[in-house]
């Protein structure tokens, strides 16, 4: 397969099909991660018919669906199984109320009563880590998945987010690597959000490749060392909501100059 650029058109609602895809087309990726949510594009509702819609739209473009951001249902499964869509990506909350290790065994109680669905129609759940009370870094992934098939449960590894956690992205890889088949790449950093006779607060703010804690150079090159093929995905997260199309056709052209030379 190679390495495949995909970026998510969550921050692009308001554009047709069409639109979106000749937009995501013309910033020189190969395809999408496509939130399927109310509001966008294709609503759950809809799914049946609206995703493989919208996939022969993309695939009119030159672009597939890579992931799909959306439920794990059965009508979600089938739907990306008739589209074509290889991965439903999801992020997966800790319930304080019961502790970490009760909602992890929740979790993959849920996986367990999905695995017959996926196994029929060749769709995987990729779980991505997320930082805060979630499942939120690649230790935290493995655990969760190590014990499934990656055809079935997969990970998806979001460097930004194990950035703001400090972990490097050597040791994420790594730890993932017998499930990864998605590397999202975007960035961050820590500012401080109160004042200075306070005991510190801090905020998120998202930002462009060179500017955050993700550290893109390394985690490239490590990707590379290891041959690393599938999508990349740029999730097009930044702070500033005026800035996102041109921080991402920026990030883009970055990303394949990493993989081009380091």
């Amino acid at each position: 397969m190679g390495i495949s650029y995909t970026v998510f058109t969550k921050p692009w609602k308001e554009k047709t099909l069409p639109e979106l895809a000749k937009f995501v087309a013309d910033l020189g990726f190969d395809g999408v991660e496509f939130p399927v949510r109310p509001g966008f594009q294709v609503e759950p509702d809809n799914i049946t018919k609206g995703l493989p819609d919208a996939a022969k739209i993309f695939g009119d473009h030159g672009l597939r669906i890579g992931t799909l951001a959306g439920p794990t249902d059965e009508v979600t499964i089938a739907a990306c199984a008739e589209a074509g869509v290889p991965i439903i990506r999801v992020c997966e909350k800790i319930d304080l109320s019961i502790g970490y290790m009760a909602s992890e065994q929740k979790l993959k109680e849920k996986y367990d009563a999905a695995i017959p669905e996926l196994d029929q129609h060749g769709v995987a759940i990729g779980v991505q880590n997320h930082a805060d009370m979630n499942v939120n870094n690649a230790m935290g992934l493995r655990h969760l998945i190590e014990v499934y098939d990656p055809k079935h449960i997969c990970a998806v590894l979001d460097q930004a987010h194990n950035g703001l956690n400090g972990e490097p992205p050597e040791l994420a890889i790594d730890i993932v690597w017998s499930h990864l088949r998605v590397a999202n790449l975007k960035s961050a950093y820590w500012e401080r959000s109160n004042g200075q006779d306070e005991e510190a607060e801090w905020k998120k703010v998202w930002t462009t490749a060179k500017h955050g804690m993700a550290y893109w150079t390394r985690t490239v090159r490590e990707l590379k060392k290891r041959n690393y093929s599938g999508d990349i995905c740029l999730t097009a997260e930044y702070s500033d909501p005026d800035k996102v199309d041109a921080n991402i056709a920026e990030d883009i052209v970055y990303a394949k100059y990493l993989f081009d030379t380091v």
